[in-house]
């Protein structure tokens, strides 16, 4: 699907950081959710400005299920970061599923907030009532059930895991099964990112 979108809805839309994963992970992610007939919207372009664009805002509203690759720089970009806001007020408001992958990063750096993960006003414009927008939408998404890429090797067994919970969420979703039942359901064979608070 890439960069161009249609009115059509989409089944999955990819929320990642280009620089840290487009050209290996998140590519291989997509081709592997193609292959199994998921329709998968990944934007291909680089990414100007920090304001989502019309097009991108669309397909997050569209999607029945949200991937969020938390990566290294995930979150020293402002178009990440607002993607993740949208994706979450999608959950609160439509019930859309979300599956956070923590790629290469520790999730409780996402939950607290530390490393690469620290957010300041003075990183971003938008001033602290954005940053704090973007502080709660990180703690919130890294208390899902999500994918630890360091608890699973190798990467294409990681892959084939996770394109399998995800289809097995849009079956189940299409079966008439609520979201909040699927988003909160944990595999057995899932390799779950601990969501304990310290």
């Amino acid at each position: 699907m890439g960069s161009s979108f249609s009115s059509q809805k989409c089944d999955v839309f990819i929320s990642f950081r280009g620089e840290d994963t487009r050209d290996n992970f998140t590519s291989h992610l997509y081709d592997a959710l193609q292959t199994k007939k998921i329709s998968t919207y990944m934007d291909d372009k680089l990414k100007k400005g920090d304001e989502i664009s019309p097009v991108l805002s669309k397909a997050i509203k569209k999607a029945k299920l949200s991937v969020i690759v938390f990566s290294e720089n995930y979150a020293s970009s402002s178009w990440c970061l607002n993607e993740l806001a949208q994706i979450l007020e999608c959950k609160k408001k439509r019930g859309q599923i979300v599956v956070p992958i923590f790629y290469h990063v520790d999730p409780s750096d996402v939950r607290k907030q530390k490393g690469s993960y620290t957010i300041t006003s003075n990183k971003f414009k938008g001033g602290k009532r954005k940053v704090d927008e973007w502080k709660v939408a990180l703690t919130k998404a890294s208390n899902l059930s999500g994918w630890d890429s360091r608890s699973l090797r190798p990467e294409s067994k990681l892959i084939k895991e996770i394109v399998g919970d995800i289809k097995k969420k849009l079956e189940q979703l299409h079966d008439g099964t609520s979201a909040a039942m699927i988003a909160g359901a944990v595999g057995a064979n899932m390799a779950v990112a601990a969501a304990s608070a310290c």
